[in-house]
């Protein structure tokens, strides 16, 4: 039995549907559905049963669930520019400590989704090398959320014992619910079919052109095909980057996108937000290194064919979402 925490969400249910791919069905997923739409991600998936978050932690620690072999714990409040830091603790922080301390007790494999927005503006670059994690400064409480986390997990020794994959920026199918937090790919396909061109922020950096903004975007497929062989290789511990390793321009991404769609490329520059200015990346990149020396074997798809594939594949489909027997 796998219990996955935040599986109607983005990354969670990929990753039921990878588990579904292989023929695994034996799963639990916990979450907070609320008015969201997300849970028509869950329409095509199979698993076992389906509980409120809250209610799967008391459960949990009642004692009152299922033998588990793994907890995949992706459930987070994920919007960046959320204010209240008492609600973000609480979800991201607290939250987390009960499930790994649970997961540590008995043995349960555990992996759960830190986030790059712990390196802040990358000014300590973007290893994953544990010994760094002091230095590091978020910009916003996503960010510090999930650095606390890991701080805490490092402080009590369990980073030797479980895995925290710091995501990157992740796009793909059953994305949809996320509204402002979607990727950028997404809200581009919808702007190039409501008026045929693409709004990007200018850049208010001297070093950076309009659109020459890097960011390491990342396929939410390929991400489960990590995360996947990671619950396989239960020897493989600590935090780790999940990107592709190689950083490429919003302009490139959004050209993808009209290329993939068969319209000309047609973007327009806007001014950020000044709310945003003095928390925003410039650039991001993973240094994949220490996943590549564990031995994952997972080779990430170019920007142009993760694009192509989510346009085509399901963008483009009556039905979008993944479903358990695709």
């Amino acid at each position: 039995m796998i219990l996955v925490t935040g599986g109607a969400g983005f990354i969670g249910s990929a990753m039921v549907w990878k588990l579904n791919q292989v023929g695994y069905t034996d799963i639990i997923i916990a979450d907070s559905l609320g008015t969201s739409e997300k849970w028509k991600n869950l329409v095509g998936l199979r698993f076992a049963d389906y509980l409120d978050k809250d209610d799967c932690l008391h459960k949990l620690l009642a004692e009152k669930f299922p033998r588990l072999d793994a907890i995949i714990h992706m459930g987070a409040i994920s919007t960046t520019t959320e204010k209240n830091l008492d609600v973000l603790l609480r979800s991201n922080y607290e939250y987390t400590k009960e499930l790994a301390a649970f997961a540590v007790q008995r043995s349960i494999r555990f992996i759960y989704a830190s986030s790059a927005a712990t390196y802040g503006d990358g000014s300590q670059g973007y290893d994953d090398d544990e010994s760094k994690l002091h230095t590091l400064r978020p910009l916003n409480g996503y960010g510090y959320s999930k650095h606390l986390f890991d701080l805490w997990a490092q402080r009590k020794n369990l980073l030797s014992k479980i895995v925290g994959l710091k995501f990157f920026n992740v796009f793909g199918p059953n994305e949809y619910h996320k509204d402002d937090m979607a990727s950028v790919v997404f809200k581009a396909y919808n702007q190039i079919l409501q008026h045929g061109y693409v709004k990007l922020f200018k850049s208010h950096h001297p070093n950076y052109a309009d659109g020459e903004q890097m960011r390491d975007f990342v396929y939410v497929k390929d991400c489960v095909e990590v995360m996947f062989w990671l619950l396989q290789n239960a020897h493989v511990n600590g935090i780790l980057n999940l990107g592709t390793g190689k950083a490429r321009t919003f302009k490139d991404l959004v050209t993808a996108t009209f290329n993939a769609m068969g319209k000309p490329v047609q973007i327009e520059y806007i001014p950020m937000p000044e709310v945003l200015r003095d928390k925003y990346q410039y650039f991001t990149q993973a240094q994949m290194r220490k996943l590549y020396a564990a031995g994952c074997p997972v080779r990430f798809k170019s920007l142009e064919e993760s694009v192509s594939d989510y346009v085509k594949q399901h963008l483009e489909k009556s039905i979008p979402y993944l479903r358990a027997a695709d």
